[in-house]
């Protein structure tokens, strides 16, 4: 079956600045559209949205434009700093550039009350007259921050990222559950089945995994849930490889109505991609 990547990341070390890689050796380094392909067309993956990889702000505008023009890649989820008065200008040039189909903000690690003030929220607001969406990506215990966000902008489509970052490592089940269902209860909100193997350690299994996965599935409903790679990120315990074929095997026994709408039918309706 066929696969829209929701969460592909590329990195250009020679065009952008990534602060944040700084800290994390073991990415980087350049990852190109053509390897991606390489690994990825053999799965199914036939088209990707791509991610904005929090690179210096100065280079939000230059790296949208970039990947906007690379093979195969149907849309991005563009950088932006809704707590700047300025923000409604970076959607008219977000806008202007044809295929931008949502914002991420990353909110992990950043103060509480980032999410929380006047102008963020009515900036978040102004999204759907873009027909634009919000990545949410916290951590899992970060994610009581997600509730007052979404309920406040009821217009707007959110996708909350990599199943609300469980620390499957540490087997954290019942905080994280009682989040979810939290945030599942809002209508204005899907899930993505992305990143979590980012938070496991090198001795996973598909059984480690397939609770997480499967809880979010049966949380969010199967008409609220889309797939994403997390490429290159998913590289620090495993490939692409393993994870999209872990990914097929925890859905084996869903119809294939079911398993068209996580791999791509959600998420052509959620980002609007033709």
């Amino acid at each position: 079956m066929r696969i829209l990547d929701t969460h592909l990341h590329l990195v250009y070390p020679d065009r952008f600045s990534y602060p944040w890689l700084a800290n994390a050796p073991e990415i980087n380094r350049p990852w190109s559209i053509e390897a991606y392909w390489a690994e990825a067309a053999p799965l199914g993956i036939e088209a990707a949205l791509h991610m904005e990889v929090d690179v210096a702000e100065s280079d939000i505008a230059g790296e949208t434009e970039f990947v906007l023009g690379l093979d195969r890649i149907v849309g991005a989820i563009a950088n932006g700093r809704p707590e700047h008065a300025d923000f409604p200008a970076h959607l008219d040039k977000m806008a202007a550039f044809g295929g931008v189909k949502g914002i991420r903000r990353l909110l992990q690690f950043q103060p509480p009350e980032l999410s929380t003030t006047e102008t963020f929220i009515n900036n978040i607001k102004l999204l759907p007259r873009y027909g634009m969406n919000f990545d949410i990506c916290v951590k899992s215990h970060e994610l009581p921050f997600a509730p007052p966000l979404i309920r406040a902008c009821p217009d707007t489509q959110f996708i909350l990222d990599h199943c609300g970052n469980p620390k499957v490592a540490d087997r954290e089940w019942e905080s994280w559950t009682t989040r979810m269902e939290a945030i599942a209860e809002l209508p204005n909100v899907a899930c993505k089945v992305s990143g979590i193997l980012s938070n496991v350690d090198a001795t996973w299994t598909v059984d480690d995994i397939k609770p997480y996965v499967e809880f979010v599935i049966e949380t969010f409903g199967w008409d609220r849930v889309v797939w994403g790679s997390d490429h290159p990120v998913v590289t620090l315990f495993a490939d692409l490889t393993r994870w999209v074929k872990a990914t097929e095997a925890i859905i084996a026994g869903a119809s294939e109505d079911e398993r068209a709408k996580l791999l791509y039918r959600n998420a052509e309706r959620i980002y609007s991609v033709a």
